[in-house]
């Protein structure tokens, strides 16, 4: 006879409800505005970033939902420079052979704007690396459990620590070196953590400098049924 499930725990909802329609349509606009200056950036300072502005950043990707709220995410934050060395070195490794060999045609023609190589020297000069890991179960043997919609959200929680560090001010990248295992053996984590995206984290370079990009407009994204 199966046990049965434990009855949810229910508690009173606290939802801040915005005035009114003006103020709403303000906020949307203001939060539009900002993050549409988030941009991808290689071009970074080594200047120290508070520890702190880190922390409240992953707190809040830890606000995301997730399915059957196990929170399938770790955060591993990288500052000594000697992993951070590792780490270049490793990634570039896999990017050599991903833009030399394995990379089809069409997909570098796809990146030729963009300028990127298999040189990541923002790796070590960047003060900050956080690699997000997906858990992809919990427990051991008979009590081992897969962790369920994992993908989804985790990637939910990436975007909103996208969005929390550049509230702050901050820059970001997302990286994928491609296979990232040996961010799972550099770091130390168990063969249930899967690396999901590697992503530099600091003050843009002075010089910095973008793709000159143009982002699909609403009628290309949106469709009203």
């Amino acid at each position: 006879m199966k046990n049965d499930p434990p009855k949810p725990d229910l508690i009173p909802l606290d939802f801040r409800f915005v005035d009114s329609e003006e103020e709403q349509k303000r906020r949307a606009e203001e939060f539009y505005r900002e993050l549409d200056l988030r941009r991808t950036v290689r071009d970074y300072s080594d200047k120290d970033v508070p520890l702190e502005l880190i922390k409240k950043a992953i707190m809040t990707a830890g606000t995301a939902p997730s399915g059957a709220h196990m929170q399938p995410w770790r955060f591993v934050v990288v500052r000594d420079p000697e992993v951070k060395r590792k780490i270049r070195e490793a990634a570039e490794k896999e990017e050599y052979e991903s833009y030399h060999n394995r990379m089809p045609d069409r997909w570098l023609k796809r990146l030729a704007p963009l300028g990127t190589d298999e040189h990541k020297p923002f790796l070590e000069i960047a003060p900050y690396l956080i690699v997000v890991f997906r858990i992809t179960s919990v427990g051991e043997g008979d009590d081992k459990e897969p962790t369920y919609y994992s993908q989804e959200s985790v990637g939910i929680a990436v975007g909103l620590l996208l969005a929390a560090l550049h509230n702050v001010g901050l820059a970001t990248l997302t990286h994928t070196p491609s296979p990232m295992k040996f961010l799972q053996e550099i770091l130390g984590r168990p063969k249930t953590e899967v690396p999901f995206v590697l992503i530099p984290v600091g003050y843009p370079a002075e010089d910095a400098k973008v793709p000159n990009l143009k982002r699909k407009d609403l009628d290309e994204i949106m469709t009203v049924v």
